[in-house]
């Protein structure tokens, strides 16, 4: 794409280059017209009239031949530029030897003709016309001395010839800025024309359809997907551009009067009733678009298709896992029932009654954990005062295993908040010092609780044990559904902790900085 700059600029500037060269002919034939008609009225051409009309009718002759568009072709601009500018400075020369020197005016006028060639011309040409312009005002001046012994100021005539050389470099410095700006402009227009054809294509192979309203509510832009969304799939787009938005459908028109919430509004459009989503972008005041909204329509009926889809599915493995993970200790309490029937010694009556009960437990707190999926999208955060919460978890746990009492070492600010829904937060804790407990020392304070102050109002509570911790396969794994490492444990505690957490703005992570044993950090915002 940068070949496609380059040769994009450069036909740009050389078009500019000959406009200049146009004005700068049409200057000269102006020029070249009042010296032959009107350069008596104008003093010109005293000391010798007929040198004076030869020469005035040759330079309007070669104004003309060398001015029209087939001489650029035939010579070439650089070479006709040259031409154009030895001629000039020659004819204004002889005219100035014919009226009386540099009196006449003549080298003012060689400086415009200087100034305008250093507009058009390339490399250091413009010094070339400024060095003969000097050369051929001082030999008429040293001539006009020698031969005529009229008095004659070379201290004037070195500053005319001194103004030469500096009209050439400004003038020559001009066209060199305008040439770099006419070529960055050549290449940002390029860029922006190449910007705007990769966004018209984003707009019109968008899923979502994009209206563009102005304040007024008419539709300025409307890409292909609105146009199917509304139902006029065979419809230009151009058709609804004017049209009013709230004329389009009635669901508009109270979207438009109601001040839409970021997260958009549903609304049933279009004579098939589609359901869209419909979210409202305002332009950002200063801007270009300020004053006009960007109006997304998103199919509310396919994303409800497509969730839907990945419902079933996630429920299709979560049924072959259960399947799988209910198989075998629905196997063993099938076997020890059988072992039961047949069995007469008290003894093993006991231990096959232990079994059933374990795997009856084991599916149960299964079924449960599967159970409390459901009730994610159910979360209603309040701010819990987190020593006391987890005080109560503790003594609910100390009451079913009055074991536990010391294991316990808690450092929680009693006034400290976390915001999340108290079911969840319930069973999040009692996940986690299932897990520390059960992997802990069995020593007085090896599970401690501690929270963290965090930036932007979130805390994070930690809950730590001195137990083996975790090696990396277990990291990897370990809040993945079914995975555990203990023979007893389903593998959807630290799961549905997880996901528990996360429907409550919160996060349930493993700290990679615990020396010893685990550190799991459930972080989340102390206020709803």
């Amino acid at each position: 794409m940068a070949t496609e700059h380059a040769a994009v600029a450069p036909v740009d500037v050389d078009r500019a280059r000959r406009v200049s060269l146009r004005y700068l002919n049409l200057f000269r034939l102006v020029i070249a017209g009042l010296f032959l008609v009107a350069g008596r009225e104008l003093g010109l051409g005293g000391e010798r009239p007929v040198v004076y009309q030869v020469v005035a009718f040759a330079y309007l002759a070669a104004v003309l031949a060398l001015g029209f568009p087939d001489a650029l072709r035939r010579l070439g601009v650089e070479r006709a530029i040259a031409i154009q500018g030895v001629v000039d400075v020659l004819a204004l020369s002889m005219i100035m030897w014919v009226s009386g020197g540099y009196r006449s005016g003549m080298p003012a006028l060689m400086m415009v003709v200087l100034a305008g060639a250093g507009l058009v011309a390339e490399g250091r040409m413009v010094l070339f016309f400024a060095a003969i312009a000097t050369i051929a005002v001082l030999i008429e001046n040293a001539w006009r001395h020698a031969v005529g012994g009229q008095s004659v100021d070379f201290l004037q005539v070195g500053i005319f010839c001194a103004g030469f050389f500096g009209i050439a470099l400004v003038a020559r410095l001009l066209a060199l800025r305008a040439k770099a700006n006419a070529t960055l402009a050549a290449e940002r227009g390029a860029a922006l024309a190449k910007q705007q054809a990769v966004s018209e294509h984003i707009i019109r192979d968008m899923q979502d359809g994009v209206l563009v309203v102005d304040a007024g509510g008419r539709i300025l832009h409307a890409n292909p997907q609105a146009m199917r969304l509304l139902g006029m799939a065979h419809t230009r787009a151009e058709a609804l551009e004017g049209l009013v938005l709230a004329d389009l459908d009635d669901a508009f028109r109270s979207f438009v009067q109601q001040d839409a919430p970021v997260e958009g509004r549903l609304l049933r459009v279009g004579a098939a009733g589609r359901l869209l989503r419909c979210r409202a972008v305002l332009g950002e005041p200063g801007s270009a678009a300020a004053g006009d909204t960007l109006l997304y329509l998103t199919d509310f009926d396919d994303i409800q298709r497509q969730l839907q889809q990945i419902k079933l599915a996630a429920l299709g493995r979560l049924t072959a896992s259960m399947a799988h993970e209910i198989r075998n200790p629905l196997s063993a309490v099938t076997q020890a029932a059988e072992l039961l029937r047949d069995e007469k010694r008290g003894e093993m009556q006991a231990r096959l009654v232990r079994i059933i009960n374990d795997n009856a437990l084991r599916i149960e707190r299964m079924i449960r954990d599967v159970l409390a999926l459901g009730r994610r999208e159910q979360a209603m955060p309040e701010a819990l005062p987190l020593a006391a919460f987890v005080r109560e978890v503790i003594d609910a746990r100390v009451f079913r295993d009055p074991d536990e009492a010391a294991l316990y070492a808690i450092d929680i600010d009693p006034a400290l908040t976390l915001a999340i829904d108290r079911a969840h937060l319930h069973q999040i804790l009692d996940n986690l010092l299932a897990n520390a407990c059960r992997y802990c020392s069995r020593q007085p304070g090896s599970v401690r609780l501690h929270v963290e102050p965090l930036a932007g109002e979130r805390i994070a509570l930690h809950v730590t044990d001195d137990g083996p911790g975790f090696d990396e396969r277990t990291r990897a794994h370990m809040f993945e559904p079914f995975f555990t490492t203990h023979p007893k444990g389903t593998g959807l505690g630290l799961y549905i902790a997880r996901e528990l957490a996360e429907a409550n703005d919160a996060t349930l992570e493993l700290a990679a900085t615990a020396a010893t044993g685990a550190d799991l950090v459930l972080t989340g915002p102390t206020t709803p």
